[in-house]
């Protein structure tokens, strides 16, 4: 540890499927600890640090930007370099470090990326605040608003987080999903309507639900490159389509580039967490807006990390959020 840095007892960390592509697609060089979606007791403080001590427990965001180069004062916090250095970790190149016993937490994160967890709130809970951060950035880079209708691709604990926060915004929202008992969540939960994707034209779906126009907003929150065109058809002329699950640089997707053109259709990219959404996601967690505990379907302890990959890699009907037992 040096000046200003902390040092965090990891109690748990989700996985996230960013984590579980780099580790199954081998996409950066080893050995790096993954993990970034953690809560856990600060056991060591560095000289200097002042808004924290040992006991208390903490949730970490692993990137935070600079606040004052281009993009930050563009408000694109994650294309800024201090943001794309990575701020926590287990040892080896910093990737999070959250699948692991101890993290040491680099003192810029320190300053402006760290979160006390309340009273009363466990460490399952706490560890959702980075997730839903992203997804909330995502909500606001599309603009939903009050009365529209938007088609959520995909129910796995993202695309549900998706569905809440859309639905607290006011819109209409459907969703899709291969899984019957995903879509049953989905209904559980509030959507409006659900299609099973692997027995329905979703598209087609859509458009009896929105007088025949589509959708207003498509989210694809599947990692499946064949929805975007797909996407792009369920929304009306003038639409929108976020993609926020399509993060491989080497991933080509074949668009009707006339939907784009001629029918105005608009698409949008949103990638990791907003730092100025980070009060925000916090209090959502925090004070339980967002049922986050009930997506937790797999607990793993840390000497079971390999088995929690291989399912998160392979979801199954029954799975949804996975978390990683560390303490």
């Amino acid at each position: 540890m040096g000046p200003g840095e902390l040092l965090v007892r990891v109690g748990v960390c989700g996985i996230c499927n960013t984590d579980v592509k780099k580790i199954t697609a081998d996409l950066l060089p080893p050995p790096r600890i993954y993990g970034h979606e953690s809560a856990g007791t600060v056991v060591a403080a560095g000289a200097g640090v002042t808004r924290f001590r040992p006991g208390d427990r903490v949730i970490l965001f692993h990137h935070v930007p600079c606040g004052h180069c281009f993009y930050c004062r563009e408000r694109v916090y994650a294309q800024c370099p201090t943001y794309k250095k990575v701020g926590v970790t287990a040892g080896f190149e910093p990737a999070g470090g959250g699948f692991s016993e101890y993290v040491r937490v680099m003192d810029w994160v320190v300053e402006r990326g760290v979160e006390k967890i309340p009273e009363g709130v466990s460490f399952e809970e706490a560890s959702f605040v980075e997730p839903v951060n992203t997804c909330l950035k995502a909500v606001e880079t599309a603009g939903v608003r009050r009365g529209e209708q938007v088609l959520v691709m995909g129910q796995g604990p993202i695309g549900i987080l998706f569905l809440l926060l859309a639905r607290m915004r006011g819109a209409q929202v459907f969703v899709s999903d291969v899984f019957d008992r995903r879509l049953s969540r989905a209904s559980e939960l509030g959507a409006d309507a659900v299609f099973n994707a692997g027995e329905v034209d979703v598209a087609a779906a859509v458009r009896p639900l929105t007088a025949g126009r589509g959708a207003d907003l498509a989210i694809l929150a599947a990692a499946v490159p064949a929805l975007v065109p797909v996407a792009l058809e369920a929304v009306r002329p003038g639409g929108r389509v976020l993609l926020f699950a399509q993060t491989e640089r080497a991933e080509r997707v074949p668009l009707p580039t006339a939907a784009i053109c001629m029918e105005e259709k608009r698409l949008l990219g949103s990638y990791s967490a907003d730092i100025d959404l980070q009060a925000e996601s916090a209090r959502l967690v925090f004070e339980r807006v967002l049922p986050v505990r009930e997506l937790i379907t797999h607990r793993f302890p840390l000497a079971e990390i390999d088995q929690a990959i291989r399912l998160a890699a392979n979801p199954r009907p029954d799975s949804l959020k996975i978390v990683v037992e560390c303490a």
